[in-house]
Order: C-alpha cells, then sequence, then structure tokens
C-alpha cells in the first residue's frame, strides 16, 4: 500500500549528490568511490553455490571476459566454441559446467556458468545508490501518493492522481503523466516517460529514453484522401519484473490495451505497436517491430531487427533469427529465418542453394549449347 509522505522527509539538497537532509552525510562521504571487494576462491564458491577445483586461498578482485582477463580476474565458459581459449586464459579462476575438461588454471563448477558470471559481477561491481528525497527542483503534483522510500531526481516530473509504490527511483528528467500507477521497486533512468493511466507492476525497470504509451499509429482515411487522427484511448499495462530498454516504445492502444507480460525484456530501439501483446519471459532483442495487434506468447525470442506484421500470433517458445519478416502466424516451438519467415533448416538450406546459383547457371548454360 503506497502512502504520502510528509514533505520535509522527501526534500533533496541542492547539492549534486542528492543528500538528504534528514541525515547529516558530507559530500564527501557520499561521492567516496568504495575499493572493489576481494574474495578468496572458497568465498567466492561458496557465495555462487559452485564447486572449487583448484587453490581456494587465491584471491579474486574483479571479473573479465576470457581473452581480456588477467591476474585476479575470475571469466567464464558458457559456449563450447570458445573452450579452447581456457586453456589460454591468464585469468585465475573460470567458471565452467561440471563436466568441463580439467585445465591449470582454477575452476568455479556450476550448473549454469553463464548465470553465475552474471551473479558474480553484482559482487564486484558497486551500483550507484540513490538516497531516499525529492529534489527541489523536481514537479511533483500535491494530489500523487508516493510509496516510502522514493527518490525523485532533478526536474523530474510527477503528474496529477499518480500513484508510486515504495522504494520507487525516477531519475533526472522523467515524465510520469496524469493517472499512472506503479509498484514498488521502480527504476525509471533519465528521460523516460509513462504516459496517462499506464500501469507498471513491480520491479520495472526503465532505460533511459523508454517510452510507454505514447500513441499508437493509428488513421482513418477521409474522402478528401487526408488522414484522420483515431484517439488512443487505452493504457499500456506492463507487469512484474518486465525491463524496458533505451528508446523503445510502447504504444498505448486505440481501444483495450496493449500488454507486456511478466519477465518480458524489451531491448533498444523496439517498437511494440498499438494493442500488442507480449507473452511472459520472451526477449524482443534491438530494433524489432512488432506491427498493431500482434500477439506473442511466452518464452519467444526475436532476435534483431524482426519485423512482425498486425494481428500475427507468435506462439509460445518460438524464435525468429535475425531481420526475420513475420507475415503470418508462427507456431508454438517453431523456429523460423528469412524474409518471408520460413523454417529456419530450410532457410539455411536455400542459402546455401543461392549462392551456388552462379555456379548451377553456368553448368545450365553449358549443357544448352
Amino acid at each position: 500500500m503506497c502512502n504520502l509522505l510528509a514533505p520535509q522527509e522527501l526534500v533533496l539538497s541542492q547539492d549534486a549528490n542528492y543528500v538528504p537532509k534528514a541525515h547529516n552525510t558530507s559530500v564527501s562521504q557520499q561521492s567516496t568511490i568504495h575499493p572493489m571487494p576481494s574474495l578468496t576462491l572458497a568465498e567466492l564458491a561458496d557465495r555462487l553455490h559452485a564447486t572449487l577445483h583448484g587453490d581456494p586461498d587465491a584471491r579474486i578482485t574483479g571479473v573479465a571476459g576470457l581473452e581480456d582477463a588477467t591476474a585476479g580476474d575470475l571469466t567464464f565458459v558458457a559456449n563450447p566454441k570458445y573452450s579452447s581459449l581456457a586453456h589460454t586464459t591468464r585469468a585465475t579462476a573460470v567458471l565452467v559446467e561440471p563436466a568441463f575438461a580439467e585445465i591449470a588454471t582454477a575452476t568455479l563448477r556450476i550448473g549454469n556458468p553463464y548465470l553465475a558470471f552474471a551473479k558474480a559481477i553484482e559482487i564486484f561491481y558497486e551500483a550507484p545508490a540513490y538516497p531516499p528525497g525529492i529534489h527541489p527542483t523536481a514537479v511533483v503534483s500535491p494530489t500523487a501518493v508516493i510509496g516510502a522510500n522514493a527518490h525523485i531526481g532533478a526536474y523530474a516530473v510527477v503528474s496529477e492522481h499518480v500513484i508510486l509504490g515504495d522504494n520507487a527511483t525516477l531519475l533526472s528528467h522523467v515524465v510520469l503523466y496524469p493517472h499512472v500507477r506503479a509498484g514498488a521497486n521502480l527504476l525509471a533512468h533519465a528521460h523516460a516517460v509513462v504516459r496517462e493511466h499506464c500501469r507498471l507492476g513491480d520491479d520495472v525497470i526503465l532505460q533511459n529514453g523508454a517510452i510507454v504509451g505514447a500513441d499508437g499509429f493509428g488513421f482513418a482515411r477521409k474522402s478528401d484522401g487526408s488522414w484522420y487522427k483515431i484517439l488512443q484511448s487505452g493504457p499500456v499495462v506492463v507487469e512484474d519484473d518486465v525491463e524496458i530498454q533505451a528508446n523503445a516504445c510502447v504504444d498505448r492502444a486505440s481501444i483495450g490495451e496493449t500488454r507486456i507480460h511478466t519477465g518480458a525484456k524489451i531491448d533498444n530501439l523496439v517498437q511494440v505497436g498499438h494493442g500488442s501483446t507480449v507473452g511472459a519471459h520472451t526477449l524482443l532483442c534491438a530494433q524489432v517491430g512488432l506491427a498493431g495487434s500482434t500477439t506473442v506468447g511466452k518464452n519467444v525470442i526475436l532476435a534483431g531487427q524482426v519485423g512482425v506484421a498486425g494481428h500475427c500470433t507468435v506462439g509460445d517458445g518460438a524464435i525468429a533469427t535475425a531481420q526475420s519478416g513475420i507475415p503470418s502466424d508462427v507456431a508454438p516451438g517453431k523456429v523460423v529465418s528469412g524474409y518471408p519467415a520460413i523454417d529456419n533448416r530450410q532457410w539455411l538450406r536455400s542459402v546455401a542453394l543461392f549462392n551456388r546459383l552462379p555456379e548451377l547457371l553456368r553448368d545450365v548454360k553449358s549443357k544448352l549449347k
């Protein structure tokens, strides 16, 4: 339940470090860069729930890729084609699968090395912290309900009748239009915008310039050939644990709603057209475009620059490789490629044949002589 905090509890000081007036914390304390942690391999194995093969007292101070790693670094192998690099890496330790061959370098063995490496990054990188408070240049409507521990940065705008859950972070120039509702732990980076009546669940992340709820592209042709704008009345609903990355746009619907289901991840420069639905835990990679009223199922992967025509359905678990064009429905679990998108294996055979066309044409011409 959101609660309205007293203004004095939310006012941030005007210095660049956003020190809350309620706390006697100096600027120097706030801006201190903390030293990177150092863990023994035994300690790191325990944190990651991995099995250690190597010196338990060796120390790890950072993370890096296989080729760039040096002494003190942890790296990983998740793709078999990079396995040979594990034999030459200068890293102190390598995250690998349990069955990985023994190497001279110490290994931390775990079922999902890539996921473990992602968790290791969190250990060795200290993300910025944003203390509770409202910057004096922010504009917060008196009718807005702000949850506990909110951070509202410089020049942010929280409009009329907004409901903002606990632990929200709105960085500089974020704008929430009237009647927006957001759950707990919203993180909105600079210049993100959420339009009127849109709803966000818990643990939503909006990267820089993400736009949730801009008008869908709807126009009706008039008798004189000009276009009449169709009012886009339906909100965008973003469920829990969704991340929308930089400069992606999720458009509002003319009627009904546009919905992004739990756990979906939307990459930079993606366009989700009005009235579309994106299923749970689906990935929309960079520059994907969904035309209006597209339905994308759960656990789908649309790789970079995939385009889906309007009113199409992409079934659960389907995968479309980069730059595929999808003009019709895709069955659940199907892997498609090309334009128009066809079965991936058929597409691979077709591409191989296409490369041989000049040779085949010469053979045909020689036989016709």
